[in-house]
C-alpha cells in the first residue's frame, strides 16, 4: 500500500502541469512553469501552492503534501542485516562455503585504522626522512570512503561513477575539494576519465589507483594528510615518488608483521562479533556443509583470531584451511605449489598430492585445488570484502558463487531510513520530474522558475550526499548513477551484506531473488521508483 501511495503521489507530481491545464483552463496542456507559478500551483524554493483544483484541500506546500503522504514505516523499509542479491541463487545448491578472513570472517574495530595511518606516518619521518611537521597529522575518521580514485600525478582524490565521470564536488586534493572548475579544465574540459586510465581488471592503472579494501581507509587519508602539509607549507613535491612512499609505508605495516603484533595483543578491543562468526560456522557444519579458508594472513595469526572467535578446535570445523595464499594470484597464477605447515605453523618439504581435512596450507593456487578438491561451479560460494582480489576470478573465470562483505551497508542503509533522508529524496524526484515536463518552455519567467527548480535541486543533492560522507557521500552512488565501486559489486558479487552474521537471518535452503531492476523504458511501470537511494 505505502509503495502504491508513493508512486501515485510521484505521478500525481509529474502531472501537474496537465491536470490543472485541462481543469482549471480547460487549455492545451501542459501548460508552463510561468503561469503554473503565477497560478501558485507550483512551487518556487518558498512558495506555497494551491492544488484545490487536482485533490481539494486547502493551500499547502507540494513538500509537505509529499511528506504527509509518507507513512511512518516508509522509513523503515529497508533492514541492515539483510542480504541483499544481484544475481539468484539458492542456499540449498551450494554444497561448500569459502571464506576469507581479514574483514570478512575477523571484523575489526575502526581503532585499528588509527594505528595503521600513526605507524606509517612515522615510517615516513623516520626511515623515508619526510618533515618532522608531519607528526601533527592525525588520523580523520569519515574522511575518506571505499571505492575511490587516486589519480597520481593530479593528486586528486575523487569518486567516479560507473559510466566513468567524476563526481563533481568529490574530488580533493589533500584535505581541501578542488574547485569543480578546475576539475574540468584539469580533464581537458569534461568530467569524463577515458578507460585506458582507469584501473584495470584489479584496480590498477598507468595513473589511477582505486582503493577497494578497508585497509585502504588510512592509507587515503595519510595521502592527503602528507599533500596538505607540503601544499600548506609551499614545498614542491614529485608526485609519483610520494604516492609509492607512502604506499610502501603502508605495505611495511602489514608485510612487516607490526599490524599483526597489535590484534594479537588485543584481540578483544580489536576483533568484533567473534561470537556470531561461530554460530554461522557451526551451523553450516551442522547442515552438513564443507568450510574452507583462502587467506593472505599468515598462520599464527589467524590461528590466533580464530580461537578467539571460535574457539581452539576451530580447525575441526574447516576441511581445509589455506594461508599466505598471495591472493589475487593465487586465482591466475599456476606456478607456486602447496605446502604443509605442521601444528606450529612450520613448512614441511613433502609434496602435496591430496588436501587433507584439519591440515594447514600455505600459498598454492587455484588449479591444484581445484583438481586435488573437484569443488567446481556454483556449488561453491565464497566470501570476500576485496572485490577483486576475493571475488572477479572466482565468479567470472570459474563459475563459483560469490558473496561480498560490505561492512558500510549497514551505516548506510540506517541512514536510507531515516526521514530526513526519505523527504530530501522523495522531493528531489518531485523537482526532477517537474524539469523534465516542463523544460521545453524558454521564455523569460519560465526560464526563471526553472533555474530555481534547479537550484533547489543541487542544493538537496547536496544536502542527501552529506549525509552519507561530506567529503565524498555514499560509496554505492554519486548523485544519481551508481558508483564505480558500486559497478563492481554488481559484476563480481551475487550477494552481499554488512557481515557474515547476516547468514543467520536465513534458512540454510533459502533462495535469494534479485528485484527486477528497471531499465529506464520500463522505470515509469515501476512504483518503488521514490525508494531508489540517491546520494
Amino acid at each position: 500500500m505505502y509503495y502504491r501511495e508513493l508512486f501515485l503521489l510521484l505521478f500525481l507530481i509529474l502531472q501537474w502541469a496537465a491536470l490543472v491545464g485541462q481543469e482549471a483552463w480547460g487549455g492545451s496542456v501542459p501548460v508552463s512553469p510561468t503561469v503554473l507559478s503565477e497560478k501558485k500551483l507550483l512551487p518556487g524554493p518558498e512558495q506555497k501552492v494551491d492544488i484545490s483544483v487536482i485533490l481539494s484541500v486547502s493551500l499547502t506546500s507540494p513538500l509537505s503534501l509529499l511528506l504527509d503522504l509518507l507513512p511512518p514505516g516508509v522509513c523503515n523499509l529497508l533492514n541492515p542485516a539483510a542480504i541483499y542479491a544481484n544475481n539468484e541463487i539458492s542456499l540449498g545448491d551450494v554444497e561448500i562455503y569459502g571464506f576469507d578472513y581479514d574483514y570478512t570472517l575477523a571484523q575489526y574495530s575502526n581503532l585499528l585504522h588509527s594505528m595503521i595511518f600513526n605507524t606509517a606516518r612515522d615510517i615516513l619521518i623516520e626511515q623515508f626522512k619526510y618533515p618532522e611537521g608531519l607528526g601533527k597529522y592525525d588520523y580523520i575518521p569519515g574522511f575518506a570512503i571505499r571505492g575511490l580514485h587516486y589519480d597520481v600525478q593530479k593528486s586528486l582524490l575523487m569518486k567516479i561513477d560507473a559510466f566513468h565521470y567524476v563526481q563533481l564536488g568529490t574530488a580533493y586534493r589533500g584535505l581541501k575539494p578542488v574547485p569543480d572548475e578546475e576539475v574540468i579544465e584539469l580533464y581537458g574540459g569534461t568530467q569524463h576519465i577515458p578507460l585506458y586510465q582507469m584501473s584495470d581488471f584489479y584496480g590498477k592503472g598507468p595513473s589511477l589507483k582505486q582503493f577497494m579494501d578497508i585497509f585502504s581507509l588510512p592509507e587515503m587519508t595519510l595521502l592527503s594528510s602528507v599533500i596538505d602539509y607540503f601544499i600548506t607549507h609551499g614545498i614542491e613535491f614529485d608526485q609519483v615518488h610520494l604516492y609509492k612512499d607512502i604506499s610502501d609505508a603502508i605495505r611495511d605495516v602489514h608485510v612487516k608483521g607490526v599490524m599483526y603484533k597489535w590484534i594479537e595483543k588485543d584481540l578483544e578491543q580489536y576483533i568484533l562479533h567473534g561470537d556470531e562468526i561461530y554460530a554461522v560456522l557451526n551451523r553450516l557444519v551442522n547442515h552438513k556443509k564443507k568450510l574452507f579458508l583462502i587467506t593472505n594472513s599468515p598462520f599464527s595469526f589467524v590461528d590466533k583470531g580464530m580461537k578467539h572467535m571460535v574457539g581452539k578446535n576451530w580447525r575441526d570445523l574447516f576441511d581445509m584451511v589455506i594461508v599466505q595464499a598471495d591472493k589475487p594470484n593465487f586465482f591466475t597464477d599456476r606456478r607456486k605449489p602447496f605446502r604443509k605447515l605442521d601444528d606450529k605453523g612450520s613448512l614441511q618439504w613433502d609434496k602435496i598430492n591430496q588436501l587433507e581435512k584439519g591440515k594447514i596450507y600455505k600459498e598454492g593456487n587455484l588449479f591444484d585445488f581445484l583438481r586435488l578438491t573437484g569443488w567446481r561451479g556454483s556449488k561453491v560460494l565464497y566470501f570476500g570484502d576485496h572485490l577483486y582480489s576475493d571475488l572477479a576470478d572466482l565468479m567470472l573465470r570459474h563459475g563459483w558463487r560469490t558473496g561480498a562483505i560490505v561492512p558500510e551497508l549497514e551505516t548506510e542503509i540506517r541512514i536510507i531510513n531515516t526521514e530526513q533522508y526519505m523527504h530530501s529524496l522523495t522531493w528531489q524526484q518531485a523537482l526532477t520530474g517537474l524539469l523534465e515536463r516542463m523544460q521545453m518552455y524558454q521564455d523569460a519567467e519560465s526560464k526563471q522558475v526553472l533555474l530555481e527548480w534547479m537550484k533547489e535541486r543541487q542544493e538537496i543533492r547536496s544536502l542527501t550526499k552529506n549525509l552519507f560522507n561530506p567529503q565524498f557521500g555514499s560509496i554505492f552512488r554519486t548523485f544519481h548513477n551508481p558508483t564505480y565501486f558500486s559497478r563492481r559489486l554488481v559484476r563480481f558479487s551475487d550477494i552481499y551484506m554488512a557481515s557474515i552474521s547476516c547468514l543467520l537471518n536465513y534458512d540454510v535452503n533459502f533462495t535469494f531473488y534479485p528485484r527486477r531492476t528497471p531499465l529506464q523504458h520500463e522505470a515509469p511501470l515501476w512504483m518503488d521508483q521514490l525508494c531508489t537511494a540517491q546520494c
